[in-house]
């Protein structure tokens, strides 16, 4: 949905509220206390529902535009020709503090900064829950089995921002044992994001080998949500934690599709993370995408269950990647119909 602002006004798009609040409040509890987080859910979400057999999460980006993703997510649904009955949508919003002043939203409402989001970040209210907690809560509810007895597979995706939290979730995530516990598979889909995680100090060269980056020049190169360094405490990392090789290794082996615009390649994109950590990467999306495959490829060989597809003629487009035949494939397992638009 558009909005209108004042011509003056300079400040970047994500750093004014919303326009559209979801209609469904989702409670979230945890060890940090609780909250609520909008979501559009395109089937019953609250009462059994027998039919569905797949859900697609998907996390929208930096403009937290929900309304937006959960059209995108219809529209990809149709394009796929599936029946609505059996593959629910769900799209959380992850909210700014200005957001919920903006709408006069309920203390309950949990709140971020403008980003901070993006990286699994705990809450600045009403608790310090993070966005992974809340994918963890989305997770814990549809392995219920009483609620959803048919379903056989949960996809988490997200484009731009929206990849970056599915590419870090993905890492980390303590969600996901409930769902394999019981039958559920799942499969993250990471698209066009400024950055990923990496598990050591390598970075990519100009010639496409790695090499240790220089700490001299980028002091936090290697910090999180670029690495592992002052990772937040949902990651549990530590002495008395998860030890970072065992990370890598359990992520290395999930169901990890990253899909890439093949024009997603403008170093001066308005919203491309530029950021030294982020161009010790890579100079743009495509680069850094490319780049972090090839990492992990070169770290685990034939153990590596990641799959890497790029989209001709597709910028940055959530709408082009995710209803192009790959992206359909990734979020459906089906092939593109004629109802796929690529759209700007």
């Amino acid at each position: 949905m558009s909005q209108s602002f004042d011509r003056d006004d300079e400040r970047a798009p994500n750093e004014r509220p919303v326009s559209t609040i979801a209609p469904l409040q989702f409670a979230v509890t945890s060890a940090s206390g609780c909250g609520v987080v909008p979501m559009f859910t395109s089937s019953e979400w609250e009462a059994a529902n027998a039919q569905v057999k797949r859900v697609v999460i998907l996390i929208h980006g930096r403009l937290r535009n929900a309304d937006a993703y959960f059209d995108l997510a219809r529209r990809a649904r149709i394009a796929a020709a599936l029946d609505a009955r059996d593959t629910m949508l769900i799209v959380p919003q992850f909210l700014a503090s200005a957001d919920v002043a903006a709408h006069r939203l309920a203390p309950s409402a949990l709140h971020w900064d403008w980003t901070n989001w993006m990286g699994g970040e705990p809450a600045l209210g009403p608790a310090p829950i993070s966005s992974f907690e809340v994918l963890d809560a989305i997770l814990r509810r549809l392995a219920e089995r009483h609620r959803f007895p048919a379903l056989r597979h949960v996809v988490i995706a997200g484009h731009s921002g929206g990849g970056q939290v599915v590419q870090r979730y993905a890492v980390v995530t303590s969600g996901e044992p409930i769902l394999i516990e019981r039958g559920i598979a799942i499969r993250y889909v990471v698209a066009n994001p400024s950055s990923y995680v990496y598990f050591d100090e390598l970075r990519p060269s100009a010639a496409e080998t790695f090499e240790p980056s220089d700490a001299t020049r980028c002091p936090h190169f290697n910090d999180w949500k670029y690495g592992l360094v002052n990772a937040p405490a949902y990651a549990k990392l530590g002495v008395d934690g998860i030890s970072a090789t065992t990370l890598e290794a359990a992520y290395a082996r999930r169901d990890v599709v990253t899909l890439l615009g093949g024009d997603d390649c403008d170093p001066l994109h308005p919203a491309l993370d530029t950021s030294c950590a982020a161009n010790a990467q890579g100079r743009h999306r495509l680069e850094r995408g490319r780049a972090y495959t090839r990492y992990m490829q070169m770290r685990h060989a034939d153990a590596l269950q990641h799959r890497h597809f790029e989209i001709p003629g597709v910028g940055h487009d959530g709408t082009g990647i995710f209803t192009s035949a790959h992206g359909l494939s990734a979020l459906f397992d089906v092939e593109a119909h004629s109802g796929a638009t690529t759209q700007t």
